[in-house]
């Protein structure tokens, strides 16, 4: 199922209302500009794509991309969200698109990519955002098949339909960026999640080198970013959920001694979408607070 929502189309009977759209802007921590003299607008002009774009993490990503420049495609599986994310980006001044596509499904996300091309013009940046462990239980015995096929074909089935869908149009732009996520989950053992997501986000990490090796002689860059334990939306359930014990090993694992900021993922993300990253590829950023620590 295609739906396209557009900027000249937010007035329509399922936009929010403004009241609505008040409140949301009072809860997201808006993007900003930076202060003087900083380098501002890395994405004046751009196209993104940002699957899972109507989520916390996803929504914020598109707000500062939007705060950059740049014009926004908003890809989720949740209606009301959608229309959220594109009313706020519009309201702080971005042209902005919404589809509702489930990253699983090939050709629906092989159409809705090609709608966004055509729209826009051109695709430049592709943030496969889409993913998580999905609601689905952590220990072993509690696992179904459907459990299993769930997170792999939304993390790495959805990762690598997009990517394969996006390639063609980066190439005739004459390069960009796609941002795969993996997590800490996938770089080492985690006691908030169970092992579909700790195979799916290994996985992304290989498909992201591989991916990176085969399209970088047409200018395409592709990064991972390994974000740890962000508490938005379902993560702070889960979190909440865990016994106080596992609680305080996340916690004492952590060198820096706190939570994040949920800012403090989405900057590296844009970094590695923008030109400031224009000779990084193949390569993964760990964003763990020292959590997880590369040898």
């Amino acid at each position: 199922m295609l739906r396209i929502i557009d900027c000249r189309q937010i007035s329509g009977i399922n936009s929010p209302t403004q009241a609505q759209l008040n409140n949301l802007q009072k809860d997201m921590p808006m993007a900003t500009n930076p202060p003087a003299g900083q380098v501002a607008a890395r994405f004046t002009d751009q196209v993104a794509i940002v699957t899972g774009g109507a989520g916390g993490l996803g929504r914020q990503i598109c707000l500062s991309i939007g705060a950059e420049g740049g014009k926004v495609a908003v890809f989720d599986t949740n209606a009301e969200a959608i229309d959220q994310t594109v009313a706020l980006l519009n309201a702080g001044g971005t042209e902005a698109v919404g589809h509702l596509v489930d990253v699983r499904d090939h050709g629906a996300v092989t159409s809705a990519v090609a709608a966004v091309a055509t729209y826009f013009g051109r695709i430049d940046i592709l943030i496969a955002a889409a993913g998580g462990s999905l609601a689905t239980p952590r220990d072993l015995a509690d696992i179904a098949p459907a459990d299993l096929d769930l997170v792999i074909d939304v993390n790495v089935k959805g990762t690598f339909n997009c990517a394969q869908a996006v390639v063609p149009h980066l190439l005739r732009a004459g390069g960009g960026a796609i941002v795969t996520f993996s997590s800490i989950g996938g770089r080492s053992t985690s006691p908030v999640t169970g092992v579909p997501y700790a195979a799916a986000k290994a996985a992304i990490l290989g498909l992201t080198r591989r991916l990176a090796r085969e399209v970088g002689p047409g200018g395409i860059r592709v990064n991972a970013v390994a974000p740890g334990l962000f508490l938005t939306g379902r993560l702070q359930g889960m979190f909440d959920d865990m016994t106080e014990a596992d609680r305080s090993e996340v916690l004492d694992g952590i060198p820096l001694g706190r939570m994040p900021q949920l800012q403090e993922c989405v900057d590296p993300v844009l970094f590695l979408a923008s030109g400031q990253s224009s000779y990084i590829t193949g390569a993964v950023l760990d964003v763990n607070g020292g959590r997880f620590m590369a040898g």
